[in-house]
Protein backbone atom coordinates (compact mmCIF):
# COMPACT_ATOMS: atom_id res chain seq x y z
CA UNK A 1 0.00 0.00 0.00
CA UNK A 2 2.56 2.33 1.25
CA UNK A 3 4.67 1.47 -2.39
CA UNK A 4 1.56 1.91 -4.23
CA UNK A 5 1.36 5.54 -2.70
CA UNK A 6 5.34 6.55 -2.90
CA UNK A 7 5.33 4.86 -6.82
CA UNK A 8 2.54 7.28 -7.71
CA UNK A 9 3.64 10.64 -5.52
CA UNK A 10 3.50 12.80 -8.67
CA UNK A 11 0.27 11.93 -9.55
CA UNK A 12 -0.64 12.30 -6.36
CA UNK A 13 -0.28 15.57 -6.34
CA UNK A 14 -1.66 15.99 -9.61
CA UNK A 15 -4.89 14.66 -8.91
CA UNK A 16 -4.81 17.02 -5.33
CA UNK A 17 -4.13 20.13 -7.86
CA UNK A 18 -6.97 19.04 -10.10
CA UNK A 19 -9.15 19.03 -7.41
CA UNK A 20 -8.59 22.40 -5.45
CA UNK A 21 -8.81 23.63 -9.70
CA UNK A 22 -12.20 21.93 -9.81
CA UNK A 23 -13.19 23.81 -6.09
CA UNK A 24 -12.04 27.34 -7.26
CA UNK A 25 -13.76 26.78 -11.33
CA UNK A 26 -16.97 26.19 -8.91
CA UNK A 27 -17.01 30.21 -7.53
CA UNK A 28 -16.70 31.30 -11.42
CA UNK A 29 -20.23 30.15 -12.81
CA UNK A 30 -22.93 32.21 -12.14
CA UNK A 31 -25.41 30.49 -10.74
CA UNK A 32 -29.03 31.90 -9.93
CA UNK A 33 -30.45 28.55 -8.79
CA UNK A 34 -34.49 28.34 -8.80
CA UNK A 35 -34.90 32.00 -8.50
CA UNK A 36 -32.98 32.67 -11.51
CA UNK A 37 -35.37 29.92 -13.28
CA UNK A 38 -37.79 32.52 -12.79
CA UNK A 39 -35.84 35.24 -13.84
CA UNK A 40 -35.82 36.61 -10.55
CA UNK A 41 -31.49 36.18 -10.05
CA UNK A 42 -28.55 36.81 -12.31
CA UNK A 43 -27.41 33.08 -13.59
CA UNK A 44 -28.73 30.32 -14.69
CA UNK A 45 -31.32 28.74 -13.36
CA UNK A 46 -30.12 25.65 -12.18
CA UNK A 47 -27.86 24.57 -9.17
CA UNK A 48 -24.37 24.36 -8.17
CA UNK A 49 -22.87 20.79 -8.73
CA UNK A 50 -25.12 20.39 -11.78
CA UNK A 51 -23.41 23.58 -13.75
CA UNK A 52 -19.87 22.91 -12.45
CA UNK A 53 -20.19 18.84 -13.18
CA UNK A 54 -21.77 19.21 -16.73
CA UNK A 55 -19.05 21.54 -17.92
CA UNK A 56 -16.13 19.64 -15.60
CA UNK A 57 -17.36 16.42 -17.14
CA UNK A 58 -17.18 17.47 -20.75
CA UNK A 59 -13.97 18.90 -20.27
CA UNK A 60 -12.84 14.92 -18.88
CA UNK A 61 -14.72 13.52 -22.22
CA UNK A 62 -12.87 15.71 -24.34
CA UNK A 63 -9.66 15.01 -22.62
CA UNK A 64 -10.17 11.31 -23.42
CA UNK A 65 -11.25 11.69 -26.33
CA UNK A 66 -7.65 13.73 -26.73
CA UNK A 67 -5.64 10.66 -25.09
CA UNK A 68 -6.66 9.09 -28.63
CA UNK A 69 -4.54 10.86 -30.27
CA UNK A 70 -1.29 12.01 -27.91
CA UNK A 71 0.05 11.38 -24.28
CA UNK A 72 1.00 14.96 -24.05
CA UNK A 73 -0.45 16.28 -21.09
CA UNK A 74 -0.41 20.29 -22.20
CA UNK A 75 -2.62 19.23 -24.93
CA UNK A 76 -4.95 16.96 -22.88
CA UNK A 77 -5.54 19.80 -20.37
CA UNK A 78 -6.02 22.33 -23.56
CA UNK A 79 -8.39 19.41 -24.67
CA UNK A 80 -10.38 19.41 -21.36
CA UNK A 81 -10.43 23.51 -20.89
CA UNK A 82 -11.72 24.11 -24.44
CA UNK A 83 -14.58 20.98 -24.17
CA UNK A 84 -15.73 22.48 -20.53
CA UNK A 85 -15.35 26.48 -22.13
CA UNK A 86 -17.41 25.25 -25.25
CA UNK A 87 -20.04 23.54 -22.59
CA UNK A 88 -20.63 26.55 -20.30
CA UNK A 89 -20.77 28.90 -23.37
CA UNK A 90 -23.37 27.92 -25.43
CA UNK A 91 -25.83 26.91 -21.85
CA UNK A 92 -25.11 30.54 -21.24
CA UNK A 93 -25.78 31.87 -24.34
CA UNK A 94 -29.15 29.81 -24.55
CA UNK A 95 -30.34 30.89 -21.54
CA UNK A 96 -29.52 34.33 -22.62
CA UNK A 97 -31.85 33.92 -25.43
CA UNK A 98 -34.54 32.03 -23.26
CA UNK A 99 -34.03 35.25 -21.01
CA UNK A 100 -34.38 37.91 -23.40
CA UNK A 101 -36.35 37.07 -26.20
CA UNK A 102 -39.05 34.16 -23.85
CA UNK A 103 -38.82 36.11 -21.03
CA UNK A 104 -38.06 39.92 -22.15
CA UNK A 105 -35.66 40.56 -19.69
CA UNK A 106 -32.42 42.64 -20.10
CA UNK A 107 -29.68 40.66 -18.78
CA UNK A 108 -28.49 42.42 -15.26
CA UNK A 109 -26.49 42.24 -12.16
CA UNK A 110 -27.93 43.45 -8.82
CA UNK A 111 -24.52 43.38 -7.06
CA UNK A 112 -22.61 45.64 -9.33
CA UNK A 113 -24.21 49.37 -10.26
CA UNK A 114 -22.03 49.30 -13.37
CA UNK A 115 -21.00 45.98 -15.86
CA UNK A 116 -16.41 45.55 -14.45
CA UNK A 117 -16.37 44.78 -18.12
CA UNK A 118 -18.79 46.77 -20.37
CA UNK A 119 -19.06 49.71 -17.67
CA UNK A 120 -22.75 49.58 -18.80
CA UNK A 121 -25.39 50.43 -16.30
CA UNK A 122 -27.01 47.76 -14.84
CA UNK A 123 -29.41 48.96 -11.69
CA UNK A 124 -31.42 51.11 -14.39
CA UNK A 125 -32.67 47.37 -15.99
CA UNK A 126 -33.02 45.06 -12.64
CA UNK A 127 -36.68 44.57 -12.41
CA UNK A 128 -38.59 45.61 -9.00
CA UNK A 129 -38.30 42.71 -6.20
CA UNK A 130 -35.57 40.80 -8.05
CA UNK A 131 -31.79 40.17 -7.53
CA UNK A 132 -30.99 40.73 -11.53
CA UNK A 133 -31.67 38.52 -14.17
CA UNK A 134 -30.49 36.87 -17.38
CA UNK A 135 -26.59 36.49 -17.33
CA UNK A 136 -24.86 39.78 -17.75
CA UNK A 137 -21.12 40.33 -19.66
CA UNK A 138 -19.17 39.97 -16.71
CA UNK A 139 -21.04 36.71 -15.38
CA UNK A 140 -20.64 35.34 -19.09
CA UNK A 141 -16.92 35.95 -18.97
CA UNK A 142 -16.79 34.47 -15.27
CA UNK A 143 -18.36 31.39 -16.28
CA UNK A 144 -16.20 30.94 -19.36
CA UNK A 145 -13.34 31.43 -16.87
CA UNK A 146 -15.08 28.77 -14.68
CA UNK A 147 -15.06 25.97 -17.51
CA UNK A 148 -11.58 26.41 -18.17
CA UNK A 149 -10.11 26.26 -14.72
CA UNK A 150 -12.76 23.03 -13.97
CA UNK A 151 -11.98 21.66 -17.23
CA UNK A 152 -8.35 21.49 -16.57
CA UNK A 153 -9.04 20.07 -12.84
CA UNK A 154 -11.04 17.41 -14.81
CA UNK A 155 -8.39 16.36 -17.16
CA UNK A 156 -6.02 16.24 -14.87
CA UNK A 157 -6.94 14.13 -12.40
CA UNK A 158 -8.47 11.92 -15.17
CA UNK A 159 -5.14 12.03 -16.58
CA UNK A 160 -2.70 11.22 -13.42
CA UNK A 161 -5.10 7.83 -12.69
CA UNK A 162 -4.92 6.51 -15.98
CA UNK A 163 -1.04 7.00 -15.54
CA UNK A 164 -1.20 5.35 -12.12
CA UNK A 165 -2.82 2.41 -13.81
CA UNK A 166 -0.40 2.18 -16.22
CA UNK A 167 2.39 2.39 -13.81
CA UNK A 168 0.07 -0.59 -12.27
CA UNK A 169 0.59 -2.36 -14.87
CA UNK A 170 -2.60 -2.70 -16.00
CA UNK A 171 -1.88 -1.52 -19.42
CA UNK A 172 1.18 -1.21 -21.81
CA UNK A 173 2.47 1.83 -23.97
CA UNK A 174 1.58 5.45 -23.81
CA UNK A 175 -1.68 6.80 -22.59
CA UNK A 176 -3.28 7.02 -25.68
CA UNK A 177 -2.79 2.89 -25.95
CA UNK A 178 -5.30 2.30 -23.70
CA UNK A 179 -8.63 3.25 -25.28
CA UNK A 180 -11.22 0.41 -24.45
CA UNK A 181 -9.72 -0.81 -22.11
CA UNK A 182 -11.36 -1.37 -18.47
CA UNK A 183 -8.76 1.21 -16.95
CA UNK A 184 -10.82 3.79 -18.48
CA UNK A 185 -14.21 3.16 -16.96
CA UNK A 186 -11.90 2.60 -13.29
CA UNK A 187 -9.87 6.30 -14.09
CA UNK A 188 -13.56 7.49 -15.48
CA UNK A 189 -15.41 6.04 -12.23
CA UNK A 190 -12.98 7.47 -9.83
CA UNK A 191 -12.44 11.05 -11.71
CA UNK A 192 -16.64 11.90 -11.59
CA UNK A 193 -16.21 10.88 -7.77
CA UNK A 194 -13.29 13.55 -6.98
CA UNK A 195 -15.19 15.99 -9.12
CA UNK A 196 -18.40 15.58 -7.45
CA UNK A 197 -16.75 15.76 -4.26
CA UNK A 198 -14.76 18.83 -5.16
CA UNK A 199 -18.02 20.65 -6.79
CA UNK A 200 -20.25 20.04 -3.67
CA UNK A 201 -17.89 21.11 -1.00
CA UNK A 202 -17.91 24.75 -2.94
CA UNK A 203 -22.06 24.73 -2.73
CA UNK A 204 -21.86 25.41 1.06
CA UNK A 205 -19.98 28.00 0.26
CA UNK A 206 -21.99 29.90 -2.27
CA UNK A 207 -25.39 29.43 -0.54
CA UNK A 208 -27.49 28.97 -3.44
CA UNK A 209 -26.87 31.74 -5.87
CA UNK A 210 -23.56 33.31 -7.15
CA UNK A 211 -22.97 35.98 -10.18
CA UNK A 212 -19.48 35.28 -10.84
CA UNK A 213 -16.28 36.91 -10.01
CA UNK A 214 -17.89 40.28 -9.02
CA UNK A 215 -19.88 38.71 -6.78
CA UNK A 216 -18.87 39.65 -3.30
CA UNK A 217 -19.46 35.54 -2.44
CA UNK A 218 -16.47 34.72 -4.38
CA UNK A 219 -14.38 36.29 -1.57
CA UNK A 220 -15.10 32.76 0.41
CA UNK A 221 -13.11 30.71 -2.38
CA UNK A 222 -10.14 30.16 -0.41
CA UNK A 223 -12.32 28.55 2.48
CA UNK A 224 -14.06 25.88 -0.24
CA UNK A 225 -10.19 25.55 -1.62
CA UNK A 226 -8.64 24.53 1.47
CA UNK A 227 -11.61 22.15 2.37
CA UNK A 228 -11.52 20.47 -1.01
CA UNK A 229 -7.59 19.81 -0.49
CA UNK A 230 -7.95 17.75 2.20
CA UNK A 231 -10.77 16.24 0.91
CA UNK A 232 -9.20 15.33 -2.23
CA UNK A 233 -6.17 13.84 -0.80
CA UNK A 234 -8.63 11.48 1.15
CA UNK A 235 -9.95 10.79 -2.33
CA UNK A 236 -6.64 10.60 -4.24
CA UNK A 237 -4.96 8.09 -1.66
CA UNK A 238 -8.27 5.79 -2.22
CA UNK A 239 -8.04 6.27 -5.46
CA UNK A 240 -4.67 5.26 -6.63
CA UNK A 241 -4.71 2.43 -3.94
CA UNK A 242 -7.65 0.60 -5.21
CA UNK A 243 -6.17 1.47 -9.09
CA UNK A 244 -2.76 0.00 -7.65
CA UNK A 245 -4.33 -2.98 -6.11
CA UNK A 246 -5.69 -4.15 -9.24
CA UNK A 247 -2.75 -4.04 -11.26
CA UNK A 248 -1.38 -6.07 -7.96
CA UNK A 249 0.83 -3.41 -6.49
Amino acid sequence: MIDALMANILWLVFIIIGGVLISWSVHFVPVGGAPAAMAQATGIGTGTVQLAAGAGLTGLVSAGFMMNVTDNLPLILASGAVGAMIMISVTMIVGTWVYVYGVGCVPSSAKVKYDPITKYRQDLYVSQGTEGHGLPTVSFVSGVIGGLLGGIGGALVYYSLIEVGLTAGLSTGTSSGVTGHELVGIAAMFAIGIFFVNAVIPSYNIGGTIEGFHDPKWKKWPKAVISSFVATILCAIVAVIAISQLGGI
